[in-house]
């Protein structure tokens, strides 16, 4: 079995430090496959003077030369050929741009392991039927984005006897519906079945906020949660504190803070992040995180804000091995938690503007010989 198949095989989701000699054998494992398979990847790599064979110890990891995720939205890089990629997803693209990734059949198995190893965590995996309302895309063929296709897979996570969408296809475009929301919500809150939330923390918002200008107070059968992806976006300026959505939520739907899961991840980075009993993002034994320094990019100790680089052996399809996020963050020592999870864990601060991680990517672009990324 590969490095990657054991890694994926351990069932103790949170205990980095025993797979710590594993990650970094891994690691290696798809930093060689991907310089050997990616000519693109191949020379950025020669160009930081960096080689698989560099990875030697564990705090190696943090001189892996990191692709950031502008650069995979200019530059759609694969490291096995397209008809051996069966899956392939694009993010969001609220800058106007997308990335463009590729998997092939093992990563999406592992993925699959991954995933119901992290969410059985926080008893997301049930037989008994849910009726959901999600607060995102509504599928469609013309829409391949990352985060539609992770929010459907989550309403398998519970047998789905109706799904409501927030976000409906119309006339070449996705428009919000958020009566229908209101409507349905107020539909399922008479019936016995639990309900599900799924999506968008910011349409999640807009609507329990309407319901409590109009009055409408419910209360959600027992067993219903609130699950939250795909952050705020767009709606950066309207996003509140998660103290008073989780006051707004007991108020308008009668769902307490236990029930409300929220996830972290990106398309360039498929590791799934699930909050604990705190909300805090415990970074699982799959993936790991450092954060730089925004001015030097050297990593920095606990406690200190920077940017945020994933790392993960995952998958092959596309060079993801080390990907530098636009996101600021800080990784906190696991073990002041208090959930009972002693891995670090991960604070998202925000993002940074597109000028403050251009240099990343030019510096990333220019062994492409493409130039500088405008």
């Amino acid at each position: 079995m590969s490095f990657r198949g054991k890694l994926f095989s351990k069932k103790n989701t949170y205990d980095l430090e025993s797979t710590n000699e594993l990650f970094l054998h891994a690691m290696k494992e798809n930093c060689a496959f991907h310089y050997a398979h990616c000519e693109e990847y191949r020379k950025v790599l020669d160009g930081e003077g960096f080689s698989p064979e560099n990875l030697a110890s564990f705090s190696d990891l943090s001189k892996l030369p990191f692709l950031p995720t502008l650069f995979f939205k200019k530059h759609h890089v694969y490291s096995l050929p397209k008809y051996r990629l069966p899956v392939k997803v694009t993010s969001s693209g609220t800058s106007g741009h997308f990335s463009r990734i590729g998997f092939a059949w093992s990563e999406l198995w592992y993925a699959l392991k991954m995933a119901i190893r992290v969410v059985n965590k926080r008893h997301l995996v049930s037989l008994r039927p849910c009726n959901y309302i999600v607060f995102g895309y509504k599928p469609n063929r013309h829409n391949k984005t990352g985060v539609t296709k992770t929010a459907f897979i989550t309403t398998l996570l519970a047998p789905a006897l109706h799904r409501t969408y927030a976000l409906k296809y119309k006339d070449g475009k996705y428009e919000p519906d958020l009566e229908s929301v209101i409507r349905a919500i107020e539909k399922y809150a008479k019936k016995k079945t639990p309900v599900r939330f799924m999506g968008f923390p910011s349409y999640t918002t807009f609507v329990m906020q309407m319901m409590e200008e109009r009055k409408i107070f419910v209360k959600l059968p027992k067993g219903s949660k609130i699950m939250l992806a795909g952050g705020w976006k767009q709606f950066y300026t309207e996003e509140v504190e998660k103290s008073i959505f989780y006051d707004l939520a007991k108020r308008v739907l009668g769902v307490s803070d236990e029930d409300i899961v929220e996830f972290f991840g990106a398309v360039e980075h498929p590791i799934l992040y699930c909050d604990c009993k705190n909300h805090h993002f415990h970074v699982p034994v799959y993936g790991r995180v450092l954060i730089r320094d925004v001015n030097t990019l050297e990593p920095v100790s606990y406690g200190t804000p920077g940017l945020v680089n994933l790392l993960t052996p995952l998958v092959k399809g596309t060079p993801l091995t080390s990907v530098m996020t636009d996101d600021l963050g800080i990784l906190h020592d696991g073990t002041n938690c208090g959930c009972g999870q002693t891995s670090p864990y991960l604070e998202i601060l925000g993002r940074v503007g597109l000028k403050d991680i251009k240099t990343c990517a030019a510096g990333a672009a220019e062994y492409l010989n493409k130039g500088d990324l405008k």
